[in-house]
């Protein structure tokens, strides 16, 4: 009952998210209530929420404060070096610009933490994205892929977690897979190029006055009257042609993200203090790797010597905080909602029931294939429920079954972190809340774009790891 239950839950979810008959908001907090009083909950159900509410507080209060943190960075001028550099780098061809947002998630996702890869990304590109007239839903999509493949670094979680569990050195769960996520990441560079010729050519077909071309292709017209090949991005003349895609139908200036982001003018520029907030910010990012201190107090500190030093008005700091109270009520409230959802699934049951179920179904003829089943099986599981739940509920359980078919706990271990590019896009997962809700892109057009890519990077670092070797198979 409680496993049927579950699973009811999560697809009803995932059915009023992705058909938008629901906002992720609603659903996370309607939902979970209303299957847990099937299960018979009650009353309890209140404390079950407050439990994984006061599990969830630190989480909540990370993600505001670096949200504000980082704001604030943005709106004093720190990031637009970077992203004047960035655009340098890609120039204004749509699909060099989605392939750089990949490269530049891996590099920031080489710190293990999500929820700061997604700031520093969406911070860097989204102005650049809205400035071409770029689908934000994009950015999210490739993002996303990208940091959940990387989210399997020793330091990044479930690495580290499945040694744990599993009494096994993370270095010999990390390093032979080692090829299977360059493979990865080589399809994720394919997946991004896809979508961002795709994007060209969306612009084009839309557009054409403005990019010289029909639907069918053609040329590209420059504003000299010259013509590049079709298909071609068109060069830095066209900055200013690609700009008015994305200009409202009363000729305003391009949206950007808080209406300030790339404008020069902006009251809140600090140049002066531009060194200032660069060793900060960079001392935040090295505390935060050296995890001296918990997250959320790093970024509490860091906001308000942000707030002193770059805006010493008390009236000048209020605004500040006002300013970005949209992207920080949006976010947080998502997190505790999903507070609800994961406090349901454990404090009902369904999570013990679902994982037992799991282990059940599973015929002892293929128990020599217990790694390549986990492997599978992480896809759903961890898409279903926290990464502890299942790394320390499920993995230990399917590991004691496969050592009695003779399957080492290390292939175990290196097959369970597969399912890490479809984990990461789960809405119990903080971070992919946090990129959605900067990107200010709904959930359910993210899950549209992104869960099957998603699970064929899974399934190609699954495939890749047994074919090389990694992962050992009956």
């Amino acid at each position: 009952m409680l496993v049927a239950l579950g699973f009811l839950m999560v697809a009803t979810f995932m059915a009023l998210i992705m058909t938008k008959r629901m906002t992720p908001l609603l659903a996370l907090i309607l939902v979970p209530t209303i299957f847990g009083i099937f299960t018979g909950a009650g009353f309890g159900l209140g404390d079950m929420i407050m439990d994984a509410i006061k599990d969830m507080s630190g989480t909540a209060a990370l993600l505001m404060f670096a949200i504000m943190y980082f704001g604030i960075m943005i709106d004093v001028g720190l990031f637009d070096r970077l992203v004047a550099g960035i655009q340098k780098l890609v120039g204004n061809d749509p699909a060099k610009v989605v392939l750089g947002t990949s490269l530049l998630t891996a590099v920031i996702s080489l710190d293990g933490d999500g929820s700061t890869t997604f700031i520093v990304v969406t911070a860097a590109l989204l102005p650049i994205y809205q400035r071409l007239g770029m689908s934000p839903v994009v950015l999210t999509c490739v993002a996303g892929l990208t940091n959940g493949t990387l989210n399997i670094v020793p330091w990044g979680g479930p690495t580290a977690r499945a040694a744990a569990a599993l009494h096994v050195d993370a270095a010999d769960v990390f390093v032979p897979m080692l090829p299977s996520l360059g493979i990865a990441l080589v399809v994720i560079g394919l997946f991004a190029w896809q979508l961002g010729v795709s994007e060209r050519r969306r612009l084009q077909r839309e557009r054409p006055e403005l990019w010289g071309t029909e639907m069918g292709g053609g040329n590209i017209t420059s504003p000299s009257g010259g013509k590049s090949p079709a298909g071609t991005a068109p060069s830095g003349g066209h900055l200013a042609v690609l700009e008015a895609v994305a200009r409202k139908g009363d000729g305003s200036e391009p949206a950007t993200m808080d209406g300030t982001v790339l404008d020069p003018n902006r009251e809140t520029l600090r140049p002066k203090t531009f060194y200032f907030n660069l060793v900060l910010t960079v001392a935040i990012m090295v505390l935060l790797v050296v995890d001296v201190l918990p997250l959320s107090y790093l970024f509490m500190v860091g906001t308000a010597i942000a707030l002193v030093v770059n805006f010493p008005k008390v009236s000048d700091q209020v605004k500040m905080i006002a300013g970005h109270s949209s992207e920080i009520i949006a976010v947080v409230s998502m997190v505790l909602g999903a507070a609800v959802l994961t406090g349901v699934l454990s404090g009902t049951g369904m999570v013990d029931a679902m994982s037992q179920w799991l282990v059940a179904i599973i015929p002892d003829s293929l128990g020599p294939s217990m790694a390549v089943i986990t492997g599978l099986i992480s896809i759903p599981a961890t898409f279903l429920m926290s990464n502890d739940a299942f790394y320390f509920g499920i993995l230990p359980v399917l590991t004691e079954a496969g050592a009695h078919f003779g399957v080492p706990a290390v292939d175990m271990a290196r097959a369970s972190i597969t399912g890490q590019p479809v984990h990461m896009q789960s809405p119990l997962v903080p971070a992919i809340l946090l990129l959605v809700s900067l990107s200010r892109v709904d959930l359910g057009d993210h899950h549209k774009k992104v869960l099957w890519r998603a699970l064929v990077v899974a399934l190609v670092m699954l495939v890749s790891g047994v074919l090389l070797g990694a992962i050992h198979m009956g």
